[in-house]
């Protein structure tokens, strides 16, 4: 790929197609300038709800949608599908698998990925949700859980094909935990004539004292009240210390045996070779000034969950949350233009419009500013908030009827296995055996 100056305007490079990529992408539609954005995939991912394509409420590419269709019309953009590999600031080139691209501007949107805080044996054997293969990969192995339960004779066995732990208590935990035993509660029995509600077993571990800790008290505790009376088995404060694909052994003595864990109990941002090691601050975000300006760089930028703006403040950064991803994607996108003209930039200052977390069928929580409830309002909120963020009209339809068939019916079309997870490998096949 030419490196070289094509159009002769400012040309800023993104990489990552995230909702910090977009936002920024979309800032700079009409501006006079050349924008390139670089991704592995060519769609975003909704990630939020990525947990409902695991538990199959939803199907596998409603909530992903194509980049080129997002920026269609939107001249001063080009898509290209390829992986960073390296960046190089002597040269102001980033390294690829199409060649070397050059660049006036450097934006780092990578997001970020699992962080299993060095356990090899944790990464091996449990299962992530960073998106959509992912999330189909953890839908395959329940479904062929549920299938073998059904077959074996071994009472031991059954149980752990039967026994699902969440670890993680965030609101990915949280939602995924209240959606598994909502399963449990009505469909499980439906599909599967042979097994007992009661067989089937949700636990979520989590280290904090108390769920969802970044919201309110009120609503950690309502939470942690959904989910108890849907029976999912709660352990707070505690720490799964191994889980070798059947023994999962938590620090409070407790042993769970189980053939399904799924790990939300970390992410580390997704940092690209020939960032400087000493500018990786804690959870491997990126460290930058209050404009998302990388340390010591001039015309490199991180914005997103791989950045973090360390002031007295945010001693750790924002939050990794979609809405400082949007609101970065757009603050860098209003500065780029004032560098570009010679003009002061504006400091990034985060506006919290509150948090939401789903448990389950008319059972959610909402902090939004001062206000705090829970229950029914709070999660139609919820379906608003998700619905009005998807990218694309027929995604919003398809998750919006789908939640409606859902909802009435108590049950899904979408629990199938389209690929077969191999326990062994902990990798899929298309072939199923």
């Amino acid at each position: 790929m030419n490196v070289n100056r094509t159009t002769g305007k400012p040309r800023i490079v993104i990489i990552g197609g995230g909702f910090a990529g977009i936002n920024l992408g979309r800032t700079l539609r009409s501006q006079d300038v050349e924008i390139i954005m670089l991704d592995k995939h060519n769609y975003h991912t909704f990630q939020p709800l990525l947990y409902q394509i695991a538990i199959g409420a939803i199907e596998g590419d409603a909530i992903g949608f194509p980049l080129r269709r997002i920026f269609a019309g939107q001249k001063n953009f080009t898509f290209h599908l390829t992986e960073v590999q390296k960046i190089n600031p002597e040269s102001n080139t980033v390294t690829t698998t199409v060649g070397d691209i050059w660049y006036d501007y450097l934006v780092i949107a990578t997001g970020s990925n699992t962080n299993y805080f060095g356990n090899k044996e944790m990464e091996h054997f449990t299962m992530p949700m960073k998106n959509i293969p992912e999330a189909l990969n953890f839908r395959s192995l329940m479904v062929q859980n549920l299938e073998k339960a059904v077959l074996t004779t071994d009472p031991v066995e059954r149980a752990a094909l039967l026994t699902f732990v969440v670890v993680g208590g965030g609101p990915t935990g949280v939602e995924m935990s209240g959606a598994l035993a909502e399963m449990r509660l009505h469909m499980l029995t439906k599909d599967y004539p042979s097994l007992k509600e009661e067989e089937m077993k949700v636990y979520l571990v989590e280290g904090k004292p108390r769920l969802i800790a970044a919201m309110s008290e009120p609503a950690s505790t309502k939470a942690k009240d959904f989910l108890t009376d849907m029976g999912v088995i709660i352990y707070n404060g505690v720490h799964v210390q191994s889980y070798n694909g059947i023994d999962l052994q938590i620090d409070n003595g407790v042993h769970v045996q189980t053939r399904a864990v799924f790990w939300a109990a970390g992410v580390r941002g997704e940092v690209l070779d020939g960032i400087p090691p000493e500018l990786v601050v804690r959870g491997s975000r990126i460290q930058t000034d209050v404009i998302n300006r990388v340390k010591g760089s001039e015309n490199i930028f991180a914005i997103g969950d791989v950045a973090a703006i360390v002031t007295d403040e945010t001693p750790n950064g924002h939050p990794g949350v979609a809405p400082v991803a949007i609101q970065q994607g757009d603050q860098l996108g209003k500065n780029l233009i004032r560098l570009i003209k010679g003009e002061a930039t504006v400091p990034f200052k985060y506006r919290d419009k509150g948090t939401l977390a789903t448990i389950g069928r008319n059972k959610a929580v909402a902090d939004l500013g001062k206000l705090r409830f829970q229950g029914f309002f709070a999660w139609i909120l919820w379906l608003f908030v998700h619905i009005m963020t998807l990218a694309g009209f027929s995604n919003k339809l398809i998750v919006f009827f789908s939640w409606v068939v859902n909802y009435f019916s108590k049950n899904t079309d979408n629990r199938m296995v389209i690929h077969y997870f191999d326990t062994e490998t902990m990798k899929t096949d298309p072939i199923a055996k």
